[in-house]
Parts: structure tokens; C-alpha cells; sequence
């Protein structure tokens, strides 16, 4: 089977990153991003959530609703809780406006003044059942409004996310049951009742395997005939072990289940994800 490479999906004007909440949506969007722009692609990574990402991980102040360059190629852009506030007042304007921001920045030709041209526009959408709504606001609007510069926009907007060839989407999981099962239904949702192209399903923090099943058989032994530190070392590389192997099998159901090739993306041991992290997970997404 034929298995598209990551910068095929980076080839698009508009990549919407999504998934449960939790399972690292947000550096996984960053990390696109920071792949997009080590390949020579002016990128600018949008941020719909309620906190600024990208700042924190640059240690930069927040940015706003603003076009602010991070790094080499690499620009980011958030919300405002300001602009929030605006906009409260219409039940999914927040959404449409923020959509047409996103149409806007993608677009080869901006009408903005001084406005930046990139080559590449990612999301960091809404997690799962907010980001299918997010995605649908320009098709509600459109059906809703019969005539008039809302309805046209609206539509545009919509006929821009559909473009298969224009747009993509990457969703995000953990080899976990729970966001494997959320993922499956978040694909269907996306692909079915949506129109969006999945491109890629990424499984995050995955463990190592470490050990092999005859290691781990030693390791078993030996813990059974040992007391004190030298057991708790055992036991904690055998429960290592056994989540790897639990993981494995998740990753395997996913790949199952789900239509758009699968990649994945290793557990990073730190307490904290800052550039650095970020960067070596980007290049791993090839």
C-alpha cells in the first residue's frame, strides 16, 4: 500500500492538527511546523486554544493576535481572549471569524496590508468533538444565512476546507484504549461529515522497547531471587516492559482501525518539552 510522506501533507496551504485533550496536540502542531520550516517553508503555526503554546515553549512574551516570528521561517499566532470577548455575543461567529483569519493568512495573495505570504498555515484546532465543530461553523453559516457577504464568505470558507488538495488535517493520539477509540471516531467524523482529508494519525509518547521477550524472561527470575534496591530496579524495568508491550498492541488497533497512515512519535523522558525536544521530535516525523 501506498503511504504518503509527511511532506506531502506539508505541501498544502492548511493543515488542522486535532485530537483528544491531553495527548500532546499542541507540540505536535509545533513540531509540524518546526519540520515545515527546517525545509525551507515559511510556516506560521495558529493557535485556537486557550493558551499561547508556542510563546511559552520560546520563552517569548504572548504573542496575540498578532503574526510574530519564533524562529527561522517560523511565525505564530493566538487568539486573544480580547477578540473572544468580541465576538461572544453571536453564537459561532468566534469560530467563523477565526476561520476566515486562517483563510486569510493561507492565501498566495493576501489583501492585508504588509501582510505576510507563507507557504504553509497549521492549526492548532480545538480537541475532538470542538474541533468537528469548529470545523463545520463555515457550513452552518452558509446554510443559515440565504443571501449576502456572510453567506458568500461562509461558503468559501467551507469550499477552502474541503479542498482536498489545499487543506489537510492530522490527528493526534496516545497508545492508550480510550484515545485509540476517540481517534477512530474522530477520523470518521472528520472524513464522513466534515469533507476534511485525514492525512495522518500520529501516536504520541510512545515507550522504547528496551527489552526482548528473552530478556525480559531473565528479568523476571532474577527479580523473584532478589530483595531491596536491586528488586525495585527489576520490577520497575519489567513494568517498563509491560507498558511498551500494552502501547504496541494499541498502536497495532490503531493502525487497524483508521484509514490514514499512521507515524509515530517516542516518550519524551524530561519534565518538560522545551525547542530542543521539539525540534528532534519535527525531524522524526519523516
Amino acid at each position: 500500500m501506498y503511504v504518503p510522506a509527511v511532506s506531502e501533507l506539508l505541501d498544502k496551504r492548511l493543515v488542522i492538527v486535532t485530537g483528544k485533550g491531553g495527548v500532546g496536540k499542541s507540540t505536535v502542531a509545533l513540531a509540524l511546523g518546526l519540520a515545515a520550516a527546517a525545509e525551507g517553508r515559511r510556516t506560521i503555526v495558529c493557535e485556537v486554544s486557550s493558551q499561547e503554546h508556542t510563546s511559552h515553549v520560546f520563552h517569548r512574551a504572548r504573542v496575540g493576535f498578532h503574526e510574530v516570528e519564533m524562529a527561522d521561517n517560523l511565525w505564530a499566532m493566538f487568539r486573544s481572549r480580547i477578540f473572544s470577548y468580541l465576538t461572544a455575543a453571536t453564537p459561532g461567529l468566534r469560530e467563523l471569524v477565526t476561520i476566515g483569519k486562517m483563510w486569510e493568512v493561507a492565501q498566495p495573495d493576501r489583501k492585508v496590508k504588509k501582510g505576510r505570504k507563507y507557504d504553509l498555515v497549521i492549526v492548532d484546532a480545538p480537541a475532538t468533538g470542538a474541533g468537528v465543530g469548529f470545523l463545520q461553523t463555515p457550513r452552518t453559516f452558509a446554510n443559515i444565512a440565504r443571501v449576502g457577504p456572510i453567506k458568500a464568505q461562509a461558503e468559501a470558507l467551507e469550499a477552502f476546507i474541503v479542498n482536498h488538495r489545499k487543506t489537510g488535517a492530522a490527528i493526534v493520539a496516545l497508545p492508550e484504549e480510550m484515545p485509540v477509540n476517540e481517534t477512530v471516531a474522530l477520523e470518521r467524523q472528520l472524513t464522513e461529515e466534515v469533507d476534511v482529508a485525514v492525512d495522518r494519525v500520529y501516536m504520541n509518547a510512545l515507550y522504547p522497547e528496551r527489552f526482548s521477550k528473552p530478556d525480559v524472561e531473565r528479568l523476571e527470575s532474577a527479580c523473584g531471587k532478589t530483595n531491596g534496591p536491586l528488586r525495585a530496579a527489576y520490577r520497575a524495568a519489567l513494568s517498563e516492559s509491560r507498558r511498551a508491550a500494552a502501547q504496541r498492541e494499541q498502536l497495532a488497533r490503531l493502525a487497524e482501525l483508521v484509514r490514514a497512515p499512521v507515524r509515530t512519535l517516542p516518550f519524551v523522558f524530561v519534565p518538560q518539552l522545551g525547542v530542543e525536544e521539539i525540534r528532534e521530535l519535527a525531524k522524526g516525523m519523516h
